[in-house]
This record gives C-alpha cells, sequence and structure tokens, in this order.
C-alpha cells in the first residue's frame, strides 16, 4: 500500500506518494499525461541539474540565496546530476508546453532533497523549488538549454568517438588494401576496375566529412537561453545571472557554451536542434550507402559468388577445387 503526504501549490491540495522527492506540480504531470510511459532521458536530467547546481552559485553571489541554502541545493542538483534521483522524474516525454512539468519536477526534487539535507522533511518547503531553486529561471529558457547541453553531451562523449574509431578503422583498410583490384560497379552493372584501398579511403572520406558536419552544426548548440526567462525579456533574471550562470557550466563541462546572440530566437525557435538533426540524418545516410555498398558487392553479373551457375552449386558446396565460373 502506497502511504502518501499532502503537498499545496497554487491549484490547492494534492495527495504525493510519501517517499516521493517531487510535489504537487509534478505529481499533477504524472497525473495528466499517461501518455507513453516513456520518461526523460538521462542526460537531460543529468543537464536540469547542472543547470541548476550553477544557478544555485550565481544566486548565492548575488545575494539571493545565503551559503547554507545554496550549497544545500548544489549537493541536491549534484544528486540529481548523477542519477542518483533518476527514479523521482516520473513524467512521460508527451506532456505540456515547453517543458514546464520537467522543470518544475526538476525544482521540486531539488527542492526537497536540500531541505532534508538541512534537516527539514520533504514537502516543508524550507527550500522552496520557485523562490529558491528556480530564481533568476524560467522553463522557458531553462528546458531549451538543457536540449542543448543533453545533446552535445551525447554528441561530444559517445557519437563523435564512435565515428572516429570508424573513420580510422576505414581509412587503415584503404591503406591496407591499396594493391587489391576488384570491379567496379555503375548503376549495379559491372564496370571498370577499381581498389578495394580507392572504395574503402571514399568511405572512410564520407565519415570524415560527417565528423565536420557534426563539428560546425555544433557551433549553434553553444548557444545557451539561460536568461531569456519567460518569453525572451530576462524579467526578473538580474544582470549577468545568464552569463555567470553559462561560465559556470562551461567551466564544468569543459564545453564552450556562452549565452545566446537572441534570447528571442533562442526562445522562439529550436533551428539549432534541426540543423543538428539534418547532419544526423547525412550520416546516417552516408553509412546506409556504405552498407549497401558492402551488399552489393556480393552481387553479380561477373564479380558475386551469389550469381553461379546452377550447374556448380552442388560441386561449390561440397568440394574446395576451383571452377570455371569462379
Amino acid at each position: 500500500m502506497t502511504e502518501w503526504r499532502v503537498e499545496k501549490d497554487s491549484m490547492g491540495e494534492v495527495r504525493v506518494p510519501q517517499d516521493a522527492y517531487w510535489g504537487a506540480q509534478t505529481q499533477r504531470a504524472v497525473d495528466n499525461f499517461p501518455v507513453s510511459g516513456v520518461r526523460m532521458p538521462r542526460r537531460f536530467i543529468e543537464a536540469l541539474g547542472l543547470i541548476k547546481w550553477a544557478a544555485a552559485t550565481t544566486n548565492e553571489e548575488l545575494g539571493h540565496l545565503d551559503a547554507k541554502k545554496a550549497d544545500a541545493i548544489r549537493r541536491a542538483a549534484d544528486e540529481v546530476a548523477s542519477g542518483m534521483l533518476d527514479e523521482h522524474f516520473p513524467i512521460d516525454v508527451f506532456q505540456t508546453g515547453s517543458g514546464t512539468s520537467t522543470n518544475m519536477n526538476a525544482n521540486e526534487v531539488i527542492a526537497n532533497r536540500a531541505s532534508e539535507l538541512l534537516g527539514g522533511d520533504r514537502g516543508s518547503k524550507e527550500i522552496h523549488p520557485n523562490d529558491h531553486v528556480n530564481a533568476g529561471q524560467s522553463s522557458n529558457d531553462v528546458i531549451p538549454s538543457a536540449i542543448h547541453l543533453a545533446t552535445l553531451g551525447a554528441l561530444r562523449e559517445e557519437l563523435t568517438p564512435a565515428l572516429t574509431q570508424l573513420q580510422g578503422a576505414l581509412r587503415a583498410k584503404a591503406e591496407a588494401w591499396t594493391d587489391v583490384l576488384k570491379v567496379g560497379r555503375t548503376h549495379l552493372m559491372d564496370a571498370t576496375p577499381i581498389t578495394f584501398g580507392q572504395e574503402f579511403g571514399g568511405y572512410a572520406t564520407q565519415i570524415a566529412k560527417g565528423l565536420d558536419r557534426i563539428e560546425d552544426a555544433q557551433k549553434r548548440l553553444f548557444e545557451l537561453a539561460l536568461g531569456g526567462t519567460a518569453v525572451g525579456t530576462g524579467l526578473n533574471a538580474e544582470p549577468g545571472f545568464a552569463a555567470r550562470t553559462i561560465a559556470l557550466v562551461a567551466e564544468r563541462t569543459r564545453l564552450a557554451v556562452r549565452e545566446a546572440d537572441d534570447h528571442f530566437e533562442a526562445q522562439g525557435g529550436k533551428d539549432a536542434c534541426v540543423e543538428v538533426s539534418g547532419t544526423l540524418r547525412t550520416v546516417a545516410a552516408s553509412m546506409m550507402k556504405i552498407a549497401n555498398d558492402l551488399r552489393w558487392m556480393g552481387s553479380g553479373p561477373r564479380a558475386g559468388e551469389t550469381t553461379r551457375p546452377s550447374r556448380c552449386a552442388a560441386r561449390w558446396a561440397t568440394s574446395s577445387s576451383t571452377c570455371s565460373c569462379r
């Protein structure tokens, strides 16, 4: 049997599981959007924790948080970033608006955990999710910033190393097979000779150009929307809040992130993400082309073993000797 506690927000009271770190707004989102059962990804939650960690430090420096509260928020945010509290992020990826529910999920989890670290109870609001954890922020600038940070992390730590390794392996094969001749193909027909080295060199270059495209697209992801608050005007964010918070994020992640050139563009559209998506589709098409080339190498008319005359099939299956159709 689930035990419950009662949490309150501007809409009134709501029951929350007793052992949950989330609060009323998270619970309302869980109840209102039981769509897919798919939760927000790990890297995204990590990015939220990182943003809240940096914001707490900035708000302490600006005098909006005392050292005790700021330290508790940073410790709780670190736990979120590290994955220790992932089970307390239950909201479906399909939810309302601009990710407000997930931003509040992070604020409530961090607030309740920070309150607990200070000796208080969950739901006590000793650390307030809005007034303390979300100070100087809005879902409308936090969520786009978290998307950029999560994407940058995945590109830098997963995709780029994997493609670099693949490109190196293809280049090594190209060098090893410089003098190995094979039949070339045009329109699925045997054509003039080519070497395996030339063919695999082309594959290696495709992947290298894909890496260049990814590197170039990341330049737009380095712009973070933090500081624009609700609609891009920066209302309720103190001057210097965004620059200092983003500098702390950059220092911790070693990513060259910076404040967006235009907050209205940064929050009104996600063109940088669309660009990265297109780049990834280009890389995927390159890899599909390479895979299809390898598949077609096994087909005829004269260069593929799958097209031997049927009269030789039985002999080929039982003997290591050659025949005229090999």
